[in-house]
């Protein structure tokens, strides 16, 4: 065997192998960090066009017509249909165009809605929105403790929980999911005493779980949360 075979069968060289893992290195970190970039990009999409929209919508409905949607207006009870049930899809549609109230663009016409996106895991979720009564939204009550009001919320379900989070921050101000305007379903409600000013609450699920189960593969599984609203 020549020397220059010899020298085209030698393997890489420490510096050169460095060199190739510090670009792998950098190559991961853009991918990673390009997704964190998609998905805060999604998120203040859904929080400043659909879920403010909704909002927004509500907010005029009120001023327009002067009581909240679906309730009766010759006896009002000041209740979103008249604390009934949820107004949802086909009703809470029809409802605010009865009034000309413009819809946001949510999933399709016909399903303003619903909203599609992407989760972690890279599978579609959807988004839905509905306005309702609660009896038992908890506000302060003297030393230190909770006690429930009857509110009308906007219910939002189909909520990761890295959604949830960027919703909470963006409507609230921080990580939150039993304090403030956008709140937990299930820990809405809590009337335990706590600590003034009242300590963060983590929401109960993360993006590691999934809706089958496991931690690895199928879709993120998704919470509820109740947003209040003014009236």
């Amino acid at each position: 065997m020549t020397r220059h075979a010899v020298a085209r069968q030698r393997g890489f060289s420490l510096m050169e192998m460095a060199v190739v893992l510090v670009i792998i290195a950098l190559i991961i970190g853009g991918v990673s960090v390009g997704r964190d970039v998609y998905r805060s990009a999604v998120a203040e999409r859904i929080g400043n066009q659909f879920i403010q929209g909704w909002m927004l919508a509500y907010d005029r409905y009120t001023a327009q017509v002067g009581n909240v949607p679906g309730d009766n207006l010759g006896d009002p009870t000041g209740r979103v249909n008249q604390g009934a049930s949820a107004l949802c899809r086909d009703e809470l549609r029809d409802e605010m165009l009865r009034y000309g109230i413009a819809l946001p663009e949510g999933r399709a016409e016909g399903m303003e809605s619903r909203y599609v996106y992407q989760d972690t895991a890279g599978l579609p979720q959807e988004l839905e929105v509905c306005f309702m009564a609660v009896p038992d939204w908890a506000e302060p009550a003297p030393g230190n403790a909770y006690a429930n009001h009857p509110r009308n919320v906007m219910r939002l379900t189909g909520l990761t929980p890295e959604l949830a989070r960027q919703l909470d921050v963006r409507i609230d101000g921080q990580v939150s999911a039993r304090f403030g305007r956008v709140r937990e379903i299930g820990m809405h409600n809590l009337t335990s005493a706590v600590s003034t000013p009242p300590p963060e609450q983590p929401w109960s699920s993360d993006d590691s779980a999934r809706s089958n189960g496991t931690t690895t593969d199928g879709q993120v599984r998704t919470l509820g949360a109740y947003l209040k609203m003014n009236r």
